[in-house]
Parts: C-alpha cells; structure tokens; sequence
C-alpha cells in the first residue's frame, strides 16, 4: 500500500522530522537522544497500524519483527564490543595511553599530528567515538590554556576518527552495519584504506599550518599504572574479533553471534580475576593512583562493565531503525530510491549521502539506504561506506565523534569553530573520493 501521498505519510514525515530536530538539538536541551526517536518511532507505527486495521495479512506485525531482529543483530554486537571498550577503560588502559602522550613533552603541531595519527589507527579497531573520547583527553589535559589549539585539536580528532572509521567494519556503526548486512566482505572495507588517509591528510596538513611549534607546559606529572589483566583483556578483544570475523567469512554465522563468544571470553576471564584477587596497598607519594593503591586494586566485575554500555546510543539506534523502517514501510524509501539512485545514477547519488550524513547524522542516512535494498556493485557499496563515514566530518553535528566533543569541550570547540574548516574538509571529501573511483575501478560491475 502505497502511503506516499497519503495523510499518514504525512504525518510519519511531520513526526520523523520533529523526533531528529530534538536529537540535533540535544547539546542545549539535555534531552538524551534515544528518548525522542523511540517516541518517534511508536508514533509512526501507531499511525501505519490504524491504517492497516482492516489488513488480515498482519503486514505491520511481520515488518516490525524484520527489524526487530535487524536491530537485534546490530545490538548484541555493539554491547559486546562496548563491554570489552569499558573494561580496558576501568583496567587503565586509555588513562595509560594519556598519560604516555602527555608526558613526552610534544609540541603543539606535533600533537597534533600524534593525536590524529592515532585516532586515524584506533578508530577501526574501538570506533571512532570512543577514539575521539580517548585523544580528547590528551587534547585537554594539555592544551588546557589554549582555547585555540583544543579547537583545532578537536576538528583534526574528528575528520581523522572518522577516516580511519571508514575502512574497517569496526571503525563505525555504518560500516558494522553494511559488514553485517553482507554486500561487503570483511577484508574488501580495507580496499578504502588509501582513499580514507587522503581524506584525513589533506586537511590535517592545510589545518597544521595553523598550530604553534610551542612546546605546551605540563604543570603536574601524573604516572598510571594498569590494573592487573589490562593485557590480557586487550589480547581477548583481538581473538574475539578474529572469531566474529571467521564465524562471518566461513561459517556464514552472523557475526554477532561469533562476538557474543567473545564476550564469554571476557566473562571466563573475568571471573579468574575475581577469584585471584588481592588488595595491595602501599603508599606511593606524588603518583596519582587513588590513595596510594598499586596492584589489584579494584576488584573487576563484567557485569558492571556492561551495564556502562552507551544505553542511550543503542536504544537511539533502535529508534533510528524503526523510525526509518516505518518511512520504508509507507513507500518514502522507494521513492527516493527511484529518484537517486535511477533517474540520478548510483554515483552522484551516493556522493550526496555523504553531504546528508554531514546535516543528520551517518546513521539515519545509512540506514536508510541499507532499506532500500539496492542492487549495486561492490564498488558503489564501498562508495556509499566511504562518503557516509567521512562525510560527516564537515560538521560538528555529522558524527557521533563530533557530538560527543561538542560535549567534552566546554564551549571550546563549537559548531562554528568547526565550520571555519568545512571548505578544506570538502577537499579532502573530493580527494578521497576521486581516489577511490580511480584505485577500486576492478569492482566495477562485481556483484556482492
């Protein structure tokens, strides 16, 4: 039943519009994002059901339980990968590392470039929110003073998270997304490797003219010590990505399910560090470790570590999915899908995803497409990855990674701060696409 032109599409619109307006303001009204998009998505749904009263086929029952079970997929592997994020973060191992890059007494431009360098190479592995969190740290503790250098600090921080994020299916929730819908393999993301280091490297180096060669001054040395296991639980988080990707790539098992083990892992290891613990306390003057606390000193415990699990972003995809499915649903997916990628063509068309992820946000955008259920070759399935990746990065409001600074910065970095550098990001936005339309020419025509 086509809804399009139908008060009920309308009204979806009207409703969808209004939920996303709240999420993009939710840096002034505090309002956390998952809240307005589940309401959202019940509002359409309530709609399309009263339409389809009289329908005895139970069409809506059947497409909310297909994305139901599409977020469910989605859900079990990001609460996998997000325990194991939180558990090196309670172990130390991020304090550890910013502490490590503090301590070096780097200039201003080289921080800038170690930062973005590591946020380029972090972000495949734990995402490029999480990275971004990480080397915003390390921005502030040492750039405390320079208001100028956080902001140029952050704007490299998110163009080069969310680059590194494009080529690797952890890197970012639409690559994950695209990954587990199965029209990339796993090893063909890393075909975007080179054209997503010319999207970073491009502006970093027209943006690094604009950082001092001053050496900052670190007022106080802080030293962390890793708790105990910190190595092993890194170790773990390696196998089980290694076992999502086998239980993927030859067993043809849904990933998640294969993440899910190594979330078991975690919990067997998780329970020996329990069992083995001892409490040392020993005092240690001017080293900043609670009161003075060196070994085991907290006693780990997975549970808790789930329970940290970003709940307002999983819930806000479970908004995101349903919201979008019900625009499907009603006919809106089609229409734009006939629109763009027909009467346009697949490359302009997945070239302006890019844009409309830099204005709401990669998610929504990916999801969407991902719904339409296109057929396209595996060269169009990598550009639509690449430009809704790093497409984000010409706003502050584009990516997850963005937002979340916006937050961290104390007014420091703003949307405006950011869109001083939009012209440059563009060019590496450009840059990075040309390269890939010239280097991946040999998926032309492969079919997924």
């Amino acid at each position: 039943m086509d809804l399009t032109m139908h008060w009920v599409g309308y009204a979806a619109v009207i409703v969808f519009v209004l939920s996303y307006s709240l999420v993009i303001a939710e840096e002034y009204l505090h309002l956390k994002k998952s809240i307005p998009v589940i309401f959202g998505a019940g509002i359409i749904w309530l709609i399309i059901a009263f339409q389809y009263m009289s329908d005895p086929s139970h069409a809506t029952e059947e497409a909310i339980k297909h994305l139901l079970i599409e977020f469910g997929e989605l859900f079990l592997f990001l609460l996998a990968a997000m325990t194991y994020v939180n558990s090196m973060n309670e172990r130390g191992v991020f304090d550890a590392l910013r502490v490590w890059l503090v301590k070096h007494n780097f200039s201003y431009r080289q921080l800038f470039w170690v930062t973005g360098i590591m946020s380029f190479f972090l972000s495949p592995i734990i995402d490029n929110l999480t990275t971004a969190l990480v080397m915003c740290a390390v921005i502030m503790a040492v750039g405390r003073d320079n208001n100028k250098f956080i902001g140029i600090g952050f704007v490299n921080i998110v163009i080069a998270a969310n680059a590194g994020g494009a080529f690797s299916p952890f890197g970012d929730i639409t690559t994950l997304m695209v990954w587990q819908t199965g029209v990339v393999e796993f090893w063909t993301f890393f075909n975007l490797f080179v054209p997503s280091v010319v999207n970073y490297v491009i502006p970093a180096t027209i943006m690094s003219f604009a950082v001092s060669n001053e050496t900052p001054k670190v007022e106080e040395e802080e030293t962390i010590v890793m708790q105990r296991g910190a190595k092993r639980i890194i170790a773990l988080f390696g196998l089980t990505i290694a076992t999502a990707v086998s239980f993927h790539s030859f067993l043809h098992i849904p990933p998640f399910l294969g993440m899910m083990v190594g979330l078991a892992y975690l919990k067997l290891f998780g329970h020996y560090l329990q069992r083995t613990h001892e409490k040392t306390r020993v005092g240690m003057p001017g080293e900043n470790m609670g009161v003075g606390e060196i070994g085991d000193t907290r006693r780990f415990d997975s549970f808790r570590e789930i329970a940290r699990a970003e709940w307002d972003t999983l819930l806000f995809f479970f908004g995101v999915i349903m919201c979008v499915g019900g625009l499907g649903f009603i006919g809106y997916l089609a229409l734009a899908s006939n629109y763009m990628y027909i009467e346009m063509g697949p490359t302009f068309a997945n070239i302006m995803v890019g844009f409309l992820s830099a204005i709401v946000d990669n998610i929504p955008v990916m999801v969407a497409v991902l719904q339409m259920e296109l057929t396209m070759d595996t060269a169009q399935w990598l550009l639509v990855t690449l430009t809704a990746g790093v497409g984000g990065s010409m706003l502050s409001i584009g990516s997850a990674a963005g937002i979340a600074l916006m937050g961290q910065s104390r007014g420091k970095y703003t949307f405006f701060g950011h869109l001083k550098w939009t012209p440059v990001i563009a060019l590496g936005y450009g840059a990075s696409i040309w390269v890939h339309l010239w280097l991946n020419d040999r998926f032309v025509g492969v079919m997924p």
